[in-house]
């Protein structure tokens, strides 16, 4: 009669050296549980900075376009005219734009501080269509307007309140502009496509002029696009802002930036991923070695199943079920691992948290298949091993 082995007596006789041995088990499941997790982790905590640098490129769009000052035939900086922030606003394409400019003077929480000791803040000049235009938002007061313009009101970026220690504008708090006391009346948000303006303070294109002999050159002027002319509106701005020498105008996208970082960012997950499948590479060499000495140690069993009536093929069946379920529990281990490190990561960073469902599959996926191939030399091995023999060295 032949002799036959059924599922329901391959499980508990396959899980004899794991419950026998748990110590060696985990060690085993550990390292498949480290591989997985790298991976896992590595997928997630990228899948989760990607979509929050996708985010903010949502957020503030990529019709967003700027104008600078770019360099003379001789190398020298250039300068803008005076008419490049209405021409450019007046340009077909063009929603909305905001003209700034950056002055020499320095803004001091008080007249008491050493001139110089300014905290790598800059003084600049804007129109009041900034905040439109960019989209920002106040964390407390109110903008420019025309009105205020023309008195001495600033408004802080959120780098520059943080370090003239003011956190609000309800108590109607003062700074030292030049050599003049100017009243904050505002505090921006961060920006995010325009971080120079975090550690800026704002004043009106007028009150510049009367005090502190602003000429009205723009040096960047901000651009909001129709969003499917955005390319077309880009080719006509150097021309516009400068028609003498548009050669000499920098017109940029800034979320272009932002896009950079996402190639970046996938070439260091090849890189990372890499090094996770050495990893998981290692955890198999280990199951494959712990089997081995199994097989070793288990020589007496295997001879005394052979004796009774097991074939070769239930012997090496054991074994490789064993080496499959090492590598499943360090594949569930790892994908758990590694989603908590995901978490932890986006959670502290302010990401949104990512796991993807392809990188668990995959993890789980190649658990099994790196504990399979682990398990098949040991399978055969003590397939090998004939009855006789088996119970003599046993």
């Amino acid at each position: 009669m032949r002799s036959r082995l059924r599922v329901a007596d391959l499980l508990p006789v396959s899980t004899v050296g794991l419950r026998s041995r748990p110590g060696r088990a985990a060690l085993s499941i550990l390292g498949v549980a480290i591989g997985i997790a790298a991976m896992v982790a590595v997928l997630g905590v990228t899948r989760s900075s990607q979509a929050d640098v996708l985010a903010r490129i949502d957020r503030v769009g990529t019709n967003l376009l700027t104008v600078a000052n770019g360099k003379t035939i001789r190398g020298g900086e250039a300068e803008l005219p005076v008419t490049a922030g209405a021409a450019v606003a007046r340009t077909d394409g063009v929603l909305s734009s905001a003209a700034t400019a950056t002055l020499e003077e320095r803004i001091y929480r008080n007249d008491r501080i050493p001139s110089g000791r300014t905290g790598g803040l800059s003084v600049r000049v804007t129109d009041p269509t900034l905040l439109a235009t960019l989209d920002a938002t106040l964390v407390d007061g109110r903008f420019l307007d025309a009105a205020l313009a023309r008195y001495p009101a600033v408004v802080l970026g959120h780098y520059a309140a943080t370090v003239l220690g003011i956190s609000g504008v309800s108590d109607h708090p003062k700074v030292y502009l030049g050599d003049r006391w100017y009243t904050v009346v505002g505090i921006m948000a961060p920006v995010e496509l325009a971080p120079e303006l975090d550690a800026s303070a704002l004043i009106g294109a007028p009150v510049a002029a009367a005090q502190f002999g602003y000429a009205g050159n723009p040096t960047r002027i901000f651009v909001r696009a129709q969003t499917e002319r955005t390319d077309e509106v880009a080719g006509l701005l150097g021309r516009a802002s400068n028609p003498a020498h548009p050669e000499e105008v920098a017109v940029s996208r800034p979320s272009e930036a932002l896009t950079a970082r996402l190639a970046v960012t996938d070439g260091t997950t090849v890189l990372l991923l890499g090094l996770g499948a050495v990893a998981l590479l290692v955890g198999g060499i280990g199951i494959a070695n712990v089997l081995v000495i199994s097989v070793l140690e288990r020589r007496g069993e295997i001879g005394l199943r052979r004796a009774l009536g097991a074939t070769r093929r239930h012997v090496a069946a054991q074994f490789l079920v064993e080496s499959l379920l090492l590598g499943a529990g360090g594949g569930a281990a790892g994908i758990l691992l590694g989603a908590t490190v995901t978490y932890a990561m986006a959670t502290l960073r302010g990401w949104p948290p990512l796991v993807p469902a392809a990188a668990v599959g995959a993890g789980l996926g190649a658990a099994v298949l790196i504990g399979g191939l682990a398990g098949v030399y040991p399978a055969l091995r003590a397939a090998r091993l004939s009855p006789a023999t088996a119970l003599r060295t046993a």
